[in-house]
């Protein structure tokens, strides 16, 4: 299984695991969707137990298991093969996804043990995985759902303001709940946006501490980010016109 743990190995930190989690969650859900058909091809019932694995670069492979006992990290789920002729295809893409679900966090998770991560640090890590949805969600369109059902009523952090004005007004609005007495606003959507504010973490700390604390928004992936978690005071957000967070910016830059 070449490149299955060798990313992860170097890894030390919570934010490290994570990152390595989501490039392996990443090429699991291209084999799902976008790459379905390759998938579906290479799930042959007449072959031996397949196996889906995710890699930290975002790729994916449909190959044997490791013969190597115990493993390097945990196994996926072994035969997804000899279920495709026997099921519905999209009852059985949910079923993959949630197989490899399960997968993905056993191997979180064993990092995390191997690291010798304390509560906090798995609490973090965590936090960090929960903010995705799962592979299950995005297979079965149920992510798709939810940000529509969030859509209507979300006040800037789902929606790319459309004026420098309001963009600004963003980046720079402290994750407070909405004033009282804020006019044209019921007690209603006050509670729905404390309720939002209450479940959005930080991208880089995985927490959603320091709710009085100023917060910035990434206008490229829209996350949300304590200021001092990426080192942008608010003085320092009047000036920017238009914020990349560190993952962003890295990203452009290895392209």
């Amino acid at each position: 299984m070449e490149g299955g743990g060798a990313s992860a190995h170097a890894s030390r930190t919570a934010e490290e695991v994570f990152r390595d989690l989501r490039g392996r969650r990443a090429g699991m859900i291209k084999a799902l969707t976008t790459d379905v058909e390759k998938f579906y091809k290479l799930c042959d019932p007449e072959k031996e137990n397949l196996c889906l694995y995710g890699y930290p670069n975002e790729t994916w492979e449909v190959t044997l298991p490791a013969e190597e006992v115990p493993p390097e990290i945990p196994e996926p789920a072994l035969g997804i093969n000899f279920a495709r002729d026997g099921m519905n295809e999209k009852d059985w893409l949910a079923l993959v996804a949630v197989h490899s679900d399960s997968w993905l966090l056993s191997v979180a998770f064993y990092f995390g043990a191997r690291f010798g991560f304390d509560k906090e640090a798995r609490k973090r890590l965590f936090s960090m995985i929960n903010n995705l949805p799962t592979i299950f969600e995005v297979v079965t369109g149920v992510a798709k759902k939810q940000a529509k059902d969030k859509t209507p009523n979300s006040s800037s952090k789902s929606n790319k303001p459309s004026s420098k004005v309001s963009r600004d007004e963003v980046r720079l609005k402290s994750k407070m709940s909405a004033p009282k007495d804020e006019e044209g606003s019921g007690d209603d959507d006050a509670e729905e946006e404390e309720d939002e504010h209450d479940n959005t973490l930080c991208g880089t700390c995985g927490t959603n501490d320091g709710k009085d604390e100023f917060w910035i928004c990434c206008d490229n992936c829209e996350k949300w980010y304590h200021g001092k978690c990426v080192k942008i005071t608010p003085a320092r957000a009047e000036h920017i016109k238009q914020y990349k967070c560190p993952d962003c910016t890295n990203k452009r830059a290895r392209v």
